[in-house]
């Protein structure tokens, strides 16, 4: 296992971290089992866990208190994350002072411990100021109760405002940025990893497996079992009559192929790209049972050299999206019309 620095914190992570939403409800419900492969997963060198306070709505955040309790807390930098609604009614999420400070709590509870390593804002959110955000999470490191600050799906420009805002207002700022990235989905390429690199931000990236796509099991011309897996979980993206379906499965054929010629598996080629990018530190895997994080750790040796990766540019061009790796949020100029239609009265005049 190899190590880098987070995000200029001086806190040195595995370049493997180990995420947990498939702990709980939403993939494996066997508490006992899910804490032996965080268990497995440390012994082998990881020391980067993260994951969040809606994953199963808070039971991930319990199975890895349960894991880390007993002395093995301190070995460990520990990532959680806040925005999604968590339970019914209003102000229940979100990016708000009054939020983060009573979810960061129940977090803590949660994990069983006094403070939290990385604490990460899941998604923007246009209903709160950045810098009400970025002052409560300043609040909390000063009182302990989180050691460092990032955020996880930011657009560029999101991130590029959140750093001036910092500096104008004498702000804590965002150290991490947590996109999603894989051989299929590489539009970060472009301008969220370059924006990362030049704000000196440490980036741990979601998704290498592309929601099992990179794993192997989907393959052009088999049909897709839409009954388990992340396709009972996210059947949209697993639809064999989208277009955006027959071209994942295109790409994964030449990519098996490539892989082949290396002599490595399809699953170790896509978890080794995205450490192949300088802005990367470490690459997210989201195992469900003890074999797939066998799987996945097989090829942490794996490093890339410039053939291999002109070979990938050749099959998905730098940049590209062959799919839209975030299903779960879109900015609301998108899904909200009045944010981009002038109202009538002032269309009609022109």
């Amino acid at each position: 296992m190899r190590y880098r620095v987070l995000g200029g914190t001086g806190i040195e992570v595995s370049t493997h971290c180990l995420g947990t939403m498939m702990f709980g409800a939403v993939g494996n419900p066997d508490h006992d089992d899910c804490v032996r492969i965080i268990h497995a997963a440390l012994d082998q060198g990881i020391n980067f866990v993260d994951t969040a306070d809606m994953y199963s709505a808070g039971e991930s955040e319990q199975i890895v208190g349960k894991a880390l309790a007993g002395g093995r807390r301190d070995d460990v930098v520990l990532a959680t994350k806040v925005h999604f609604p968590m339970g019914e009614g209003r102000n229940r999420g979100g990016n708000s002072r009054r939020w983060i400070v009573h979810e960061v709590e129940e977090s803590l509870r949660r994990l069983g411990t006094d403070r939290i390593d990385l604490y990460q804002v899941h998604r923007p959110d246009h209903t709160t100021d950045i810098e009400e955000t970025l002052s409560v999470l300043g609040d909390l490191v000063r009182a302990g109760k989180i050691r460092a600050f990032g955020c996880s799906t930011f657009p560029a420009e999101e991130l590029v405002e959140a750093y001036h805002v910092a500096e104008r207002r004498g702000l804590p700022r965002f150290r991490t940025e947590q996109p999603p990235y894989s051989l299929l989905a590489r539009g970060v390429e472009a301008n969220v990893l370059p924006v990362v690199q030049r704000l000196g931000m440490g980036a741990l990236t979601w998704s290498p497996l592309a929601s099992g796509f990179l794993t192997g099991r989907y393959r052009k011309g088999r049909p897709i079992d839409m009954t388990a897996g992340r396709a009972a979980l996210t059947p949209a993206r697993f639809d064999p009559a989208l277009p955006a379906t027959a071209a994942k499965l295109d790409a994964v054929e030449e990519l098996s192929a490539l892989a082949e010629e290396l002599g490595r598996t399809l699953p170790e080629l896509a978890l080794a790209f995205p450490l192949a990018h300088p802005a990367v530190t470490s690459v997210i895997i989201g195992p469900r049972t003890m074999g797939q994080l066998e799987d996945a750790l097989k090829g942490a040796d794996l490093v890339l050299d410039d053939d291999a990766l002109d070979r990938i540019d050749a099959i998905v061009p730098p940049g590209t999206n062959v799919y839209h790796p975030d299903g779960v949020w879109k900015p609301p100029a998108l899904t909200d019309p009045a944010l981009r239609r002038r109202p009538a009265t002032a269309r009609a005049a022109g």
